[in-house]
C-alpha cells in the first residue's frame, strides 16, 4: 500500500497532468472542425457507399467486391468495384517527448508543446473520420493503432501531456505496416545527424513522411536586445550575453542552415517538410498536413 504522501503525490501529479486535457482536447476539435468544413470534395476510397471507380482484381480481394458486369466487358480481366473510404490505411506520429518543446516566448502564445498535441490530435479527429487507424510512435512497447469515434482521446492519452523524456528527441526505429504514413513534430533542435538516421530508418522500412518543425517566434526572429540569460529546458545550463543584439544576423543564419538541412534530409528520402510558428494559424498548418498525408495516400482530389 502506498503511504498516505505517496497517494497525495500521485493525485496531484495526475491533477497536473491532466489539467490541460480536455481544453486541449475541445480546442483541437475545434479546429478540425473549421478544416473539416472546407474540404468537401476531396475523394478517396472508403468503405462508404458512393461509387468512385473500378480498379483491376488484386489477390486477397474479397470476391463478393467483384462488378461481374464490368468485368464481363473486359473479357480477360476482372474488374473490383471501388467505393469511397474504403481501404483503412495507417497514420502514425511521433512527438519529441524532451522539454525543449516546453517553451513560449509569450503568455498569449500556446508552448510548441501545446500546439504540437493540439495539432496530432486534431489530425486524429479528421483521420479517424476518414476510417483510417492512427498509431504513436514513442519510447515503450508499441501500441495497437486506434481507431473509431474514441480515436482522439486515446492519441491525447497516449501522448501524457504532463509527461518528458530527455532521452527521446528522436525517433526509433518501429515495426509498422507497409505503406505506412508518419509525421515526426519536433523543434528538431538536436543533431542533424541523427535526424538523418531515424528518417532513413523509416524510409527504408517502406514508410512515407512529414518533418513538422514547430517553433516559437522569438526562437526564429531573435528579437533580443541588451543583457539577457538564456536558460536550457533540457539540462538547466544558462548562458548570459550582454549585446544580445549584436548577436542576431549571426544567429539567423544559423537557424535556416539548420532548417535548410531539414529540408534537405526530408527531399532525399521522399518526405515532406512543413514549418509552423505557435503565433500562426494552426488551421492552416493542419490543413496543410492533412493534404500531404492525402497525397502520401494517394487519394485523389
Amino acid at each position: 500500500m502506498p503511504s498516505n504522501r505517496s497517494t497525495i503525490e500521485i493525485r496531484h501529479a495526475a491533477e497536473h497532468a491532466a489539467a490541460h486535457f480536455p481544453a486541449l482536447l475541445l480546442e483541437a476539435e475545434r479546429i478540425a472542425q473549421s478544416v473539416s468544413v472546407g474540404m468537401h470534395g476531396r475523394r478517396r476510397a472508403g468503405p462508404g457507399e458512393t461509387f468512385w471507380q473500378h480498379r483491376p482484381y488484386s489477390f486477397g480481394d474479397p470476391v463478393s467486391s467483384i462488378d461481374w458486369r464490368q468485368s464481363a466487358r473486359a473479357a480477360d480481366r476482372l474488374y473490383v468495384r471501388q467505393n469511397e473510404w474504403e481501404a483503412a490505411a495507417a497514420a502514425y506520429f511521433w512527438r519529441d517527448a524532451s522539454r525543449s518543446l516546453d517553451f513560449s516566448s509569450d503568455k498569449n502564445t500556446p508552448t510548441k508543446r501545446m500546439r504540437a498535441d493540439t495539432l496530432i490530435t486534431a489530425l486524429t479527429i479528421l483521420l479517424s473520420q476518414a476510417g483510417e487507424r492512427i498509431g504513436l510512435i514513442d519510447d515503450k512497447i508499441q501500441r495497437r493503432p486506434f481507431q473509431g469515434r474514441n480515436a482522439s482521446e486515446r492519441m491525447l492519452e497516449a501522448l501524457e501531456i504532463g509527461r518528458f523524456n530527455e532521452t527521446a528527441e528522436h525517433p526509433t526505429a518501429s515495426i509498422l505496416p507497409t505503406g505506412a504514413r508518419t509525421v515526426f513534430v519536433s523543434d528538431f533542435f538536436t543533431s542533424l545527424e541523427k535526424i538523418d538516421r531515424s528518417v532513413a530508418a523509416f524510409s527504408n522500412a517502406g514508410a512515407k513522411g512529414i518533418l513538422l518543425q514547430i517553433c516559437d517566434p522569438a526562437e526564429e526572429d531573435f528579437p533580443f536586445e541588451g543583457r539577457v540569460e538564456f536558460k536550457d529546458l533540457e539540462s538547466n545550463d544558462r548562458l548570459t550575453f550582454g549585446e544580445t543584439g549584436s548577436l542576431q544576423s549571426s544567429y539567423k543564419e544559423k537557424f535556416h542552415r539548420h532548417r535548410d538541412e531539414l529540408i534537405s534530409i526530408a527531399r532525399k528520402y521522399g518526405w515532406s517538410f512543413t514549418a509552423h510558428r505557435t503565433d500562426n494559424s494552426p488551421q492552416t498548418v493542419l490543413l496543410s498536413l492533412f493534404t500531404a498525408l492525402s497525397d502520401l495516400r494517394g487519394w485523389k482530389t
